[in-house]
């Protein structure tokens, strides 16, 4: 599996159209490039176990790609993370928000164990409107993201090196029970608190912000995620 920008392993979301594109992109421009689409919660793909890459790509992947499978990639393993530096890991839009950021941005970073805490290759920031959403942000992150997607993948498939950039994680990667927890609302906060996580969890398709049953006997609590 050789060719033009090498051997290539790459990762997606089923069903997302970008994911299908980049795909495509790859298979178009690369002699051998092996894609493993999935949605949250699936199984991690059963890889040949004698196969080694040149590049790993993970763009809007499912999974958390394990320390054996990026060794595989002798030159990189690469990330596109739909947040800034400012917010790695799970619910990045929804913090955003939740926190008043007035920008936002996306990132390409080289993958380490750790989610999102290796090298950052390229950072691409853009405005936080005080009129977005979960959702207007997510689609415009999903736009920036494909931008730096073709860009990095263009440098791979010419066999040139990547970017390094001097920016840095800013705090460690945001977790699931994070991110519930800001879904959670209880008689004791204030309107203004509610109003704030209401605006950060609300997305089409998910229940969003909930009081706790244990507080007012209802329904379980439900997660954006």
């Amino acid at each position: 599996m050789t060719g033009r920008g090498g051997a290539i392993l790459f990762f997606g979301k089923e069903g997302d159209a970008r994911c299908a594109h980049a795909a495509d992109y790859l298979r178009r421009h690369a002699a051998g490039v092996a894609v493993h689409l999935g949605r949250r919660g699936a199984a991690f793909p059963r890889l040949d176990q004698e196969a080694t890459y040149d590049s790993l790509i993970s763009y809007l992947g499912p999974w958390i790609i394990p320390a054996e499978v990026l060794r595989r990639a002798s030159r990189a393993a690469v990330n596109f993370h739909p947040g800034p530096p400012e917010y790695p890991g799970i619910g990045c839009t929804n913090f955003a928000i939740y926190e008043g950021a007035r920008v936002y941005g996306v990132t390409a970073h080289h993958m380490a164990a750790q989610v999102d805490a290796g090298p950052i290759i390229q950072v691409e920031r853009f405005p936080l409107h005080e009129t977005d959403t979960v959702w207007s942000l997510t689609q415009r992150a999903y736009a920036h993201l494909a931008v730096v997607f073709y860009e990095i993948a263009d440098l791979i498939l010419a066999g040139r090196p990547l970017p390094a950039s001097a920016e840095r994680w800013s705090r460690a990667p945001l977790r699931r029970a994070e991110l519930e927890a800001l879904c959670r609302l209880t008689p004791d906060m204030s309107e203004e608190e509610i109003r704030r996580r209401v605006r950060a969890t609300t997305f089409p398709g998910y229940p969003g912000a909930s009081f706790e049953a244990s507080r007012l006997s209802a329904g379980p609590v439900q997660v954006v995620g």
